[in-house]
């Protein structure tokens, strides 16, 4: 499920700010083609609710590294755009039959910190998610009907 929220995250942020921003989803140390976006998910959390049904605390932090000589105006421009950009995500997922559903998750708990001159910006996304269990199928049974 976290890599669905990436997805919906990377979604998002190239919808709200252009193919002009590269987005990163795995750690580079080198390389890093400014402006650009790292996304990853810092500290997910997942407590059982009752039976099969979870609650996962998803927190995400997404880095943002300026490219202009002035970083605090730019990172302070991108912090409002990613307060209403990522408000609601859309999570796809595929059915059994194969067909795609898309559900919206609402971003909470939404904050910035700007840290020599990268713009940290954490978020929320909760959900409730359903264990599936296998079941354990019957095997065949024969009956005698003939008593005798």
């Amino acid at each position: 499920m976290i890599n669905k929220i990436i997805d919906g995250i990377c979604e998002k942020l190239n919808e709200s700010f252009g193919d002009g921003y590269e987005i990163y989803t795995e750690l580079k140390n080198q390389g890093l083609k400014e402006p650009c976006f790292s996304v990853m998910c810092v500290n997910p959390i997942n407590n059982q609710v009752i039976g099969n049904r979870y609650f996962r605390n998803n927190l995400f932090s997404i880095l943002y590294f300026p490219a202009s000589k002035e970083p605090k105006a730019e990172c302070n421009t991108v912090l409002e755009k990613l307060y209403l950009a990522l408000e609601t995500i859309k999570i796809k997922e595929t059915l059994p039959d194969e067909s795609i559903k898309e559900s919206l998750v609402r971003g909470t708990n939404m904050r910035g910190e700007l840290v020599d001159g990268v713009l940290n910006f954490l978020v929320n996304f909760n959900l409730f998610v359903y264990k599936v269990e296998d079941a354990d199928l019957m095997e065949e049974v024969i009956q005698k009907s003939d008593l005798r």
